[in-house]
């Protein structure tokens, strides 16, 4: 186990940034999500801790060592890919034993460790088998047995659970979130898929474009993104945004669309926080968005675009203007289709944004 530290890392390709002065510090024992859209430079990053590329500027420690210029092999991390990468001609205790065998341990020893772990992961059975005759989830176990078996510093994953259906990647979620508080190891995951990180990570780090966003433990992002990109990336469905000009005069936000909603309560805090007329982004979560039975200081007219039952919850789309907004509701007889109505919006929850997109209050 050990702590990872990144100092001012960037990692160019010719003209193109693809990690942009990334510092980062990720705690011993840590379960660390790396979260953004492809080519946000999450997977690189990772790489750069592996020791699969090297930075053109900055420094990465892992533990109190300086593992900069030092190849793979010598970082003692595990990395376990996308693919799983099983050799598909060895079985699967050959398979696990691998990473034994390439340090010269003594056969019995190998098979000693690889049954040891293979008990851990439930796999025991399938150690005469070959990759091809395993399910998804089998691979995902035999593929994390291989990284585990020598008992590495810290664990590093691409994206794991990306190639198996939905039923099956709950459960590989619950499995590696058990087997890494069990363990202690020191994990980083990387994932485009904000659900998956938020449900797995203690910290998650967003980045868009080289660029680390935001770092927090996955409530603190949920609540205070520190810009729209991470309010509509985090959160499924992701935050609503509503575009309008500040009449502070007036306690009032102007939409677009020419609706006003009184900010009475919160005037003198959006006095400190921006100029008269300013331009901003009012967001606001879905469940805190609800349906009102007329006009209000704070309720938007609204036509119902779409209606989502999920059983316990339904997700009601509305259309205000040409912007969208999405309710998430425990109701028994929701909207329909088309219907006009009234959408109540929580002041006292609502998050505002500069035209800039960055969080000011």
């Amino acid at each position: 186990m050990a702590r990872i530290r990144l100092e001012g890392v960037t990692k160019a390709f010719g003209a193109v940034v693809a990690v942009d002065t990334v510092t980062l510090d990720i705690e011993d024992g840590e379960f660390f999500a790396l979260l953004g859209p492809s080519g946000c430079g999450k997977t690189t990053t990772l790489r750069l801790i592996a020791g699969l590329e090297r930075p053109t500027r900055g420094r990465i420690f892992i533990g109190e060592r300086d593992v900069t210029e030092l190849p793979p092999q010598a970082r003692d991390v595990a990395m376990v890919f996308q693919d799983y990468a099983l050799y598909p001609h060895m079985t699967v205790l050959e398979n696990i034993g691998y990473p034994l065998k390439v340090r010269r341990y003594a056969k019995p020893e190998i098979h000693r460790r690889v049954r040891e772990v293979a008990e851990v992961l439930q796999i025991a059975d399938l150690l005469d088998r070959r990759p091809g005759q395993l399910s998804g989830g089998q691979q995902q176990r035999a593929a994390v047995a291989r990284a585990l078996v020598y008992q590495p510093q810290a664990f590093l994953f691409d994206e794991p659970l990306s190639n198996l259906d939905a039923k099956l990647r709950l459960e590989a979620r619950s499995f590696l979130k058990h087997l890494q508080k069990s363990l202690g190891i020191t994990t980083v995951y990387v994932t485009h898929d904000q659900a998956e990180a938020m449900a797995l990570a203690d910290r998650i780090g967003v980045m868009d474009r080289g660029r680390l966003l935001q770092v927090g433990t996955p409530l603190e992002i949920y609540r205070r993104p520190r810009n729209t990109f991470v309010a509509t990336f985090i959160g499924s469905p992701p935050m609503n945004l509503l575009s309008g000009r500040l009449h502070l005069a007036e306690s009032a936000l102007i939409l677009t669309d020419g609706q006003a909603l009184s900010v009475a309560d919160r005037v003198e805090a959006l006095r400190q926080a921006f100029r008269e007329g300013e331009r901003v982004w009012l967001g606001v979560r879905p469940e805190h968005l609800a349906l009102a039975d007329g006009p209000g200081p704070t309720h938007l007219s609204a036509r119902v675009y779409a209606v989502e039952p999920l059983g316990v919850e339904t997700l009601v789309t509305v259309q205000v203007d040409e912007e969208r907004l999405t309710l998430r509701l425990s109701v028994d007889e929701p909207p329909v289709l088309r219907e006009q109505v009234w959408v109540r919006v929580p002041m006292e929850r609502a998050l505002f944004f500069r035209e800039s997109g960055e969080l000011a209050l």
